[in-house]
Parts: C-alpha cells; sequence; structure tokens
C-alpha cells in the first residue's frame, strides 16, 4: 500500500515516488546513482516502487544525495514509517497528537 506526502504542488507523493521523481529530474539510471551510494539499483527499484521501505541510513544517503530536496525526502520518509506503524489502529490519529505535544515538550526542554 504506497504511503503519500503531499508536495508543493498539492498532489500526495509516496516517499519511492519522490525519489524516482528526483532521480529522473537530474536524468540519471538507478545504477548510477546505486554506484554513487553504494546501493544495489534492484533495492533502488524497490524502494521507488514502495516495495521496500529504505533504512535510515539509506534514507540519509539518499537525502543527502538530493540537497535541495532533503527536507521534503526526510519528512516523507519518516511520515511512512509512523503510517505502517499505525494506520490499522483505531486510536491513530488521538495517539498522533499526543505524540506531537510529546515532541513539542522534548524540543522546548532540550536545553534545560
Amino acid at each position: 500500500m504506497p504511503i503519500f506526502v503531499k508536495s508543493k504542488s498539492g498532489t500526495l507523493k509516496t516517499v519511492g515516488a519522490i525519489l524516482r521523481e528526483l532521480r529522473e529530474k537530474k536524468g540519471l539510471l538507478l545504477r548510477e546513482v546505486g554506484a554513487i551510494l553504494a546501493i544495489d539499483p534492484t533495492l533502488l527499484s524497490k524502494i521507488e516502487r514502495d516495495e521496500r521501505m529504505p533504512t535510515k541510513d539509506q534514507i540519509e544517503a539518499l537525502s543527502e544525495f538530493y540537497k535541495d530536496k532533503k527536507n521534503e525526502v526526510m519528512i516523507a520518509y519518516l511520515s511512512d514509517k509512523i503510517f505502517n506503524e499505525v494506520k490499522y489502529e483505531e486510536l491513530a490519529i488521538q495517539a498522533m497528537h499526543v505524540a506531537e505535544m510529546k515532541i513539542n515538550y522534548t524540543i522546548s526542554n532540550k536545553n534545560d
């Protein structure tokens, strides 16, 4: 099941779709990106088709590679992780609101 992130154009895109779009805009083949980042091109293809979630290390390498869209890639990755974990939970939305409050509290008290 694809996971969607809202892009600046207003459409919803999966993390894989975002990565594919960025690669194609650069005019690169999967094998070229794979060689640069030391990631198997077959694995990159599965990630772009949303058949596999990238690891934290892989997404960090990919987001660094696509520097101009680093935040968009990371947000899509994190939202996909959250979605996959809670998508069938009845109280998912309420739990995410509480998690947001916890994150805000942690950030505001980080320097204390």
